[in-house]
């Protein structure tokens, strides 16, 4: 079971998420519970599947996400960066990644 993230990060993402709030940038945002409160729905050899969580295969594990309005790819990049570093800063020795994907239409 992974440490919780140390409460200087939780601060610092709080004061990053007011100010996206602030500049209209930030639409939604959220963080997701354990694998183990989780279920997968599989389709596989035509068959529909449901396995209940925890799931020990689990090598990436979706923390949380947001969703934001950005004019500009960089601008998203930049965003990206700044929550990152945010981690790198308050949370030294830890190992991740945040994904940066446009939404449809």
């Amino acid at each position: 079971v992974p440490a919780p993230p140390p409460p200087e990060l939780m601060e610092a993402i709080a004061k990053l998420g007011e100010k996206r709030v602030a500049d209209g940038t930030m639409v939604m945002n959220g963080g997701l519970m354990p694998l183990s409160m989780g279920a997968r729905v599989k389709v596989s050899r035509g068959q529909l599947k449901v396995h209940d969580g925890p799931f020990a295969e689990s090598k990436e594990v979706i923390g949380g996400f947001a969703i934001f309005e950005f004019a500009t790819r960089e601008e998203a990049m930049a965003a990206a960066v700044e929550f990152m570093e945010l981690h790198r800063q308050h949370w030294p020795g830890w190992e991740g990644e945040c994904e940066m994907r446009p939404l449809m239409g």
